[in-house]
């Protein structure tokens, strides 16, 4: 039986040591309660650090029976791992950048990315004890992002999942990581990348495509032969629980304590972790405003403010803390009379229970980050409103405010704007609090988290379905053998090879990509077999073919079907097509080429072509479709097609077409072997046109009307160099 391993940096329970012993409690985060359902069902796991740093043998070996009882892997970090691959390089580097605070808290060491390393590593190393072929592997957050790939590289065809819980920032920041190219291809390890929202999702394509040598189409990232899934799985909250605790007995005699103490006030609250990232002294400074330029909400209103320490002890976050006290303490020393106290701060942790009371009887809930990745507080704030009243107040900045549309949206960074809100809020009318409310808690009473444990798992098994679906076209050993069985068997066989990116790799420079003696030695090898003939039809100039091929026993084909060469004849170029449009289409291309560094035009006898190789990553592809679709309507008034290649847009007569061109020479004679090879949008004719007999392959993707793909030009070589090496002889 197959079985499903979850793993975070953290396991879902609390260990503290007690005496000789230690004691366990679960954790009562979302994620653990949503995955409660996966790894606490049949022989599932999680792994992950046990939050405690535990030296004695003996004693690991007791947590890990203890663990083991609960489906728990532990994997044991020492201070200095902790130190380093935790608060250092997680911490220290990731945190702040994905959270967009670079220069202030961002801190690049060589040590913390080697600790970092090393600490992957050893997650990988417990995976691998347990995992069998057939397992599901999901992996979470910004802690293990070079897991995925160091998992792919010992276990190619295992199902991997990942989910980052943060959110995902913009190329401009994420580039500013010294080890930006390592960390994206520790991502890419996954069959499936989850983000909380589509932002994130563009933000990580964009930072792919840009860093590595990777291409996307739509939210696919293709590497090699491997296609990679990245779409967004907005998390949700145990909407159950939140929505029954104010039911229970403990919760209702903590809300009639709340009214009794808050009876002549509206009562907003506030709750955060303590960390830079939450907008804390921001969401300060507008109650403050409030109360400057309100006066008349003095006495009437309440801010509970509820912060849960979190990393005191470095630094800025002592620094972070010292402040929110000053700030509290000079609002409430201003504003502070014998019967009211504006904002009730709190430096602590709460039990679920006074949270859900806290919940219940907030009139308002003021959720304003900076920068969040989700925040459930929104959440639990909208699933605990059972009379359907409260007002949220969200800021645009966490990913919530994507789903929550009916809470009132601000910029946490703008303090009259959440100023404003909270004048709103106040006053708003029970009816439109009950409309906006009862829109909100349906959303998240229906994509909570097990919804969203459910869609992601689902998702992942139809990637890894698409993926096999894929391979299968591939030219694996037993298809290349069967191909080679048939090639052997045959007496007339045609063999159609298309020349850059299918024979030879691109070049940045195009004359740069001329033949070498290997390319050189097949062709000579295929074409002294009489039964062969081969033909190579390229978008290339025929001045071109004739310099690299005129003098090889090979029919050649030059710019998609303009020219035409027999062996030992000379070029003819076909009759009755005129070439004056050029006059006309020049200009527009030069235009491109004056706005887009890098790119120039290339002219053949019927085509004009717009290169944009060298052209800056994502500017040549902008300027490629705007060009596209300033000619489309004059290309189709002159009987011209547009041609979008492999970083080039090419301008042709109507009627050159390569399908055509291979079709009158597969028609002149009757073959019982049709091969052709290709790479781009022009082979794309070729392969539709040739009848379902002929063996067809596409180069470099497998997104093609072509039945087989190969990788790269390597590949095709191989298989044509099998060809001539398995040749009967005559």
């Amino acid at each position: 039986m197959s079985k499903t391993i979850i793993v975070s940096n953290r396991l879902p329970v609390k260990i503290a040591k007690a005496g000789d012993g230690y004691t366990f409690s679960t954790s009562e985060g979302g994620l653990a309660t949503g995955l409660g359902s996966i790894y606490k069902s049949g022989n599932n796991k999680w792994i992950g650090w046990p939050g405690i740093e535990v030296g004695d043998f003996d004693d690991r070996k007791k947590i890990k029976g203890q663990l083991d009882d609960l489906s728990l892997v532990p994997v044991f970090l020492d201070q200095e791992e902790i130190s380093q691959y935790y608060e250092g390089f997680s911490n220290d580097v990731l945190w702040p950048v994905f959270h967009y605070y670079v220069s202030t808290y961002s801190v690049y060491k060589q040590s913390n990315w080697d600790y970092y390393n090393i600490v992957n590593q050893k997650f990988k190393d417990a995976i691998l004890d347990i995992a069998e072929p057939g397992d599901v592997i999901w992996i979470h957050d910004y802690q293990l992002l070079l897991l995925p790939a160091l998992l792919r590289k010992e276990m190619p065809d295992i199902s991997i999942g990942f989910f980052l819980h943060i959110p995902f920032p913009s190329n401009e920041m994420f580039r500013l990581i010294p080890w930006r190219y390592e960390l994206l291809d520790g991502m890419l390890g996954a069959d499936l990348i989850g983000f909380h929202t589509f932002d994130d999702v563009r933000h990580f394509l964009g930072a792919a495509t840009r860093i590595l040598p990777v291409t996307s189409s739509s939210n696919i990232i293709t590497t090699g032969e491997r296609s990679i899934v990245v779409e967004s799985f907005p998390m949700g909250i145990d909407e159950k629980k939140y929505s029954s605790l104010p039911l229970e007995k403990e919760v209702i005699d903590q809300i009639a304590l709340i009214k009794e103490t808050f009876k002549s006030s509206k009562l907003i609250l506030s709750i955060d972790r303590l960390d830079y990232s939450k907008g804390i002294l921001q969401r300060l400074e507008a109650f403050e405003h409030l109360l400057q330029r309100h006066p008349e909400y003095i006495e009437k209103v309440t801010l509970q403010m509820i912060v849960v320490p979190s990393r005191d002890t470095v630094p800025q976050y002592a620094h972070l803390r010292d402040e929110i006290d000053k700030r509290v303490g000079n609002i409430n020393a201003m504003y502070r009379n014998l019967d009211w106290t504006p904002i009730h701060y709190y430096y602590r942790s709460f039990s679920i229970e006074t949270l859900s009371a806290l919940y219940y009887s907030a009139d308002v809930c003021l959720v304003t980050p900076i920068r969040d990745g989700m925040n459930l507080v929104s959440k639990e704030y909208v699933a605990s409103r059972i009379n359907n009243d409260g007002v949220l107040i969200l800021s645009e900045m966490a990913g919530a405010s994507k789903e929550l549309i009916d809470a009132l949206i601000v910029n946490p960074n703008n303090t009259i704007e959440v100023c404003d809100a909270i004048i709103t809020a106040l006053n708003m009318p029970l009816e439109e609090q009950q409309r906006r409310m009862q829109q909100m808690r349906q959303l998240v009473a229906k994509f909570n988290i097990k919804h969203w444990v459910k869609i992601f798992m689902e998702r992942l098994k139809e990637v890894k379905l698409m993926q096999r679906s894929m391979q299968s076209r591939h030219v694996s050993f037993s298809t290349e053998q069967s191909i080679i069985n048939r090639y052997i068997k045959t007496k007339k066989r045609i063999i159609f090879l298309d020349y850059d990116g299918t024979l030879v790799n691109f070049k940045s420079n195009i004359e740069d990509a001329s033949p070498d003696k290997e390319l050189y030695s097949i062709i000579d090898k295929l074409s002294e077999d009489p039964a062969n003939e081969l033909v190579l039809i390229s978008g290339r100039k025929h001045e071109n073919l004739s310099e690299w091929f005129g003098d090889k026993n090979m029919y050649l084909i030059a710019e998609h079907g303009s020219w035409f060469k027999q062996q030992n004849t000379s070029w003819h170029k076909i009759s009755g097509l005129s070439d004056s449009w050029k006059q006309e289409i020049y200009p527009v291309l030069e235009t491109y080429v004056d706005r887009t560094p890098g790119s120039f035009i290339e002219e053949k006898t019927y085509s004009l072509v717009w290169h944009y190789r060298n052209a800056q990553k994502g500017l040549g592809e902008l300027r490629a479709n705007e060009l596209m679709n300033n000619l489309k309507y004059l290309a189709s008034d002159k009987g011209l097609q547009l041609l979008p290649g492999d970083k080039v847009l090419e301008v042709k007569n109507m009627e050159i077409n390569k399908g055509k061109a291979a079709m009158m020479l597969v028609e002149k004679d009757d073959y019982d072997f049709i091969i052709a090879f290709g790479d781009d949008y022009t082979d794309e004719d070729v392969f539709k046109a040739l009848p379902d007999s002929a063996l067809t392959i596409k180069v470099g993707s497998n997104v093609s009307a072509a039945k087989f793909y190969l990788r790269n030009p390597a590949e095709v070589r191989k298989l044509l160099l099998n060809f001539t090496e398995n040749v009967p002889v005559h």
